[in-house]
Order: structure tokens, then C-alpha cells, then sequence
């Protein structure tokens, strides 16, 4: 989904949002397709399935069974125009302080620029820095993944637990679990993120910890949630050393940005991989939270890169957010949200690897919202969009509410799956993909009273 157009707005900016021409001319449009039915407009247009998608290295995006017409589109493409969504995406490429809650650059695309790109931030080409810890994450996870680190007893590191909470722990085990199929079944990965004790009990309960290695990913090193787990982890740890501290720098590393914190816990900080603060949490994925592995491909987290989990993930979204800014999925969000009323979108991945999926674009996109909030001023300035919500699909409780009689409550679903699963087991895909497609077409067809 683009996220860009809420940051559209500064003193200098746009005319409030609903004062703009472009909105005006939305709202008079969508008196004339708020009574349209998707039924009507396939039979007017047969050909509207196929005109109305997307493909692109690999993937393939259909938007037809949105309730927009070829009118509606170019109304929200000019409603960006008019919000200056393009200018605002060049000023993020440019390093300039579009956060303006915080006076910060925005640059998260940097973290995903390749090697030799040139995103300035005050004079400064910010792309050899991030290439730096990069490279220095991806030597680390291969020294653990060839047994060449060992710990304070001498053993080498089996076990793996990242210590995190939002951005630092959905980021990453979304990406693990996803690319799950490529990961180094000779290590153990597991993920600790809630304040209650059962969570970090559980993780341990059996494991060795002289063959354990922990990951704090913490950008200040003071989040009260990671450190008291963090805290619990180093005590859990010092039991089996006889509370020799010296072993904590063997079995502890640690992403963040201050140095003394952690070298006050303990750890070496040869071993702490930095980002920055024009990283915002929910964008880190991209960080040291998500480097990449020895091949220099893109591994989920570093967890997953001493998994060793390869993914180049960095062309599409590096090239494609400054080239397409007006993507119909992402511009729809304000038709459905203050015109449609749909209030919420559930992201229904039909893959077990991405169960934790929309977990992860949830914490993303409320932390979006949230800035959005903050970032008002008179007479909204900005655009809405609905709520993220979600699990994995193929779950018949998953469309209990969704297919329920609505009333005036209009609701959006967005459905994910592969054309090939990497677990070929008899004709399960095939199945599993039939209930993709007759899902989607029972939600936007519904069934007449004759029916």
C-alpha cells in the first residue's frame, strides 16, 4: 500500500483536503458509483478483468474487484497530483526533513538503495554507511552459521533468540517465518517480544544456554519491554557460567544506536549493528533488523540471515515507489475509507509462510495512522485509510464477519497467494488456490435473493 500521499501536507503545502478541487470532484463521482455492483460492471465490461491488473517481476496485481471505474482512477490519480505527492516522494529521495513532527529525513528508501547509489542527507551520501553495517552483519552471520563463533565454554552457537518488540520483532519474524523453506534447519530461531515472563520461559525451556546466542534489537537500548526481557536473558544466561560475565560478550549481540548502553550490559560493540534515526521503527526491515547474507542477497532479519535466508528484495521496492507513485491500491484507501465507509481491510495471505504478515502490516500501517494524527492541523490536511486487520486465510471463522449482511458497513478484503507452493503435496495447492479465487468471487458477487 503507498503510504506517501498522508505526508503530502506542510505549512506551505495543499489546501485542506476536502477544500481541494480533486476531492470535490471525487465526492460528486462517487455519488454516481456508490450504487454500482460488481456484478454489473464485469457484465458491462467483460474485459474488465484483464484490463484491470498489474504485472511486474513476478507478480501480478488485480484491482478489478474494487468498486472504480476507469474514471475513478484518474480522479485519484489527480487528487494525488493535487496533494503534491510526487514532489513529496522526489523531497523523501532528496534526504529533505519530511518528517516534520520530528524534523527528520525519511530515508528509508537508502536502506534499500543498491550498492553505489547516491541518497544525500546534509552533503553526505548515506548509502556507503548502510552498505557498511550491511556488510559487517553479513561477515557475523557467517562466522555463527560455520561454527568459526563460539561461546564462552567453547561450543558453537545453536540456538538463535531475537529480543524485540514492534518494529524490532514483527519485522523480523514475519521475514523468518516467511522464508522459513530456505532457513538452516541446523539452527534454532525464536523470537521473544512480550513483557509477560511465559514468553521468554517458553522460548528457553529447552535449550542449552551455552549454545545460545541472543539478538537485542533495541535502537536506544532502553525500550522497557526488550530490556526487561533482555535483563531476564542475561540472568538466564549467567546461571550456567557461574555469573562470569565475561560471557556475556559471547552470547550476546545487539542492534541499536548506543554504544554505552550496551557496552554497559556488556556486550562488545564490535558486535552492535547501527541504524539511524531517519530509520523510523516500523520501517527498519530494512536495517540491521533485515540485512543481508554472505551471497549478498537479502536475508529476513539477522536471525534469518544466520539462517541464511535468500531473498533479493531490493530492485522492486527501491525503483518502484519513485517511479509509480500512483498505484491503484494504494490510492483507493481514501475512496474506501471516507466515501465507502470501509472503516478496516483484512490482508488474507493464502501461505502458511506468511502467517505473521499481517501482524507485521498492521503494526506498520497503525504506526502510520498514528503520525498521520499527529501531524494534523486545521481542517484535515490529510488522507485516511482504512484499518489493516488479518490472518492467514483458507480459516472458514476468517469470513464470518466479512459475509455477514453489512448493512451501511462496507468492508475491503486484499488476498495473497503463490502460483506455485514450494511444499508440492498431492492437489493441496490446487485446492488451496480454488478457495482463493471462489472466496474473492463470492465476496464481490454475493448472490442475488433469487439465487
Amino acid at each position: 500500500m503507498a503510504t506517501p500521499m498522508r505526508r503530502g501536507a506542510t505549512n506551505q503545502g495543499p489546501a485542506p483536503l476536502t477544500e481541494r478541487k480533486a476531492w470535490k470532484a471525487l465526492g460528486s463521482h462517487y455519488d454516481t458509483v456508490r450504487g454500482l455492483h460488481l456484478r454489473n460492471l464485469f457484465a458491462n465490461d467483460p474485459a474488465r478483468g484483464e484490463r484491470m491488473a498489474a504485472e511486474a517481476v513476478g507478480l501480478f496485481l488485480d484491482y478489478s474487484k474494487n468498486r472504480i471505474t476507469d474514471e475513478t482512477l484518474n480522479l485519484l490519480v489527480g487528487l494525488a497530483e493535487e496533494s503534491g505527492l510526487r514532489q513529496r516522494i522526489d523531497a523523501m529521495f532528496r534526504g529533505e526533513k519530511i518528517n516534520t513532527t520530528e524534523k527528520r529525513a525519511v530515508l528509508h528508501v537508502a536502506l534499500r538503495a543498491p550498492r553505489g547509489t547516491s541518497i544525500v542527507l546534509d552533503g553526505e551520501n548515506v548509502v556507503p554507511q548502510v552498505q557498511s553495517v550491511l556488510d559487517k552483519m553479513a561477515a557475523f552471520a557467517k562466522r555463527v552459521r560455520s561454527g568459526q563463533w563460539k561461546g564462552h565454554s567453547g561450543k558453537r552457537v545453536r540456538n538463535v533468540i531475537n529480543i524485540g518488540i514492534g518494529g524490532s520483532d514483527l519485522g523480523p519474524v514475519m521475514a523468518y517465518e516467511a522464508l522459513k523453506h530456505y532457513s538452516d534447519r541446523a539452527l534454532t530461531f525464536r523470537f521473544v517480544s512480550n513483557i509477560d515472563g511465559t514468553d521468554f520461559a517458553e522460548a528457553v525451556a529447552d535449550l542449552d544456554p551455552s549454545e545460545t546466542l541472543f539478538i537485542l534489537s533495541s535502537k536506544t537500548f532502553t525500550t522497557l519491554e526488550t530490556m526487561t526481557n533482555a535483563r531476564t536473558a542475561r540472568a538466564w544466561s549467567l546461571t550456567r557460567f557461574g555469573g562470569d560475565e565475561k560471557s556475556v560478550a559471547k552470547h550476546f549481540v545487539a542492534v541499536s544506536t548506543n554504544a554505552a548502553e550496551v557496552a554497559k550490559f556488556g556486550i562488545d560493540t564490535a558486535n552492535m549493528f547501527g541504524f539511524w534515526d531517519w530509520v523510523g521503527g516500523r520501517y527498519s526491515m530494512d536495517s540491521a533488523i533485515r540485512p543481508f547474507d554472505d551471497a549478498g542477497r537479502r536475508a529476513g532479519s539477522l536471525p534469518g540471515a544466520v539462517g541464511r535466508l535468500p531473498r533479493d528484495g531490493r530492485a522492486l521496492p527501491h525503483r518502484s515507489v519513485r517511479a509509480q507513485p500512483a498505484r491503484p491500491d494504494g490510492l483507493s484507501g481514501p475512496l474506501h475509507n471516507d466515501f465507502f465507509g470501509a472503516q478496516t481491510v483484512a490482508v488474507l495471505p493464502y501461505d502458511q509462510y506468511l502467517k505473521r504478515f499481517p501482524a507485521y502490516l498492521q503494526q506498520f500501517d497503525d504506526g502510520e495512522q498514528r503520525q498521520a494524527r499527529h501531524a494534523r492541523r486545521d481542517a484535515r490536511q490529510l488522507c485516511d485509510r482504512p484499518r489493516v486487520l488479518g490472518r492467514a486465510g483458507n480459516q472458514r471463522a476468517t469470513f464470518l464477519l466479512p459475509t455477514d449482511p453489512p448493512g451501511d458497513q462496507a468492508r475491503s478484503c486484499d488476498f495473497i497467494a503463490f502460483g506455485q507452493s514450494l511444499n508440492q503435496l498431492g492437489r493441496h495447492h490446487d485446492m488451496l488456490l480454488a478457495n482463493v479465487f471462489a472466496q474473492g468471487e463470492a465476496l464481490a458477487f454475493g448472490k442475488t435473493p433469487e439465487q
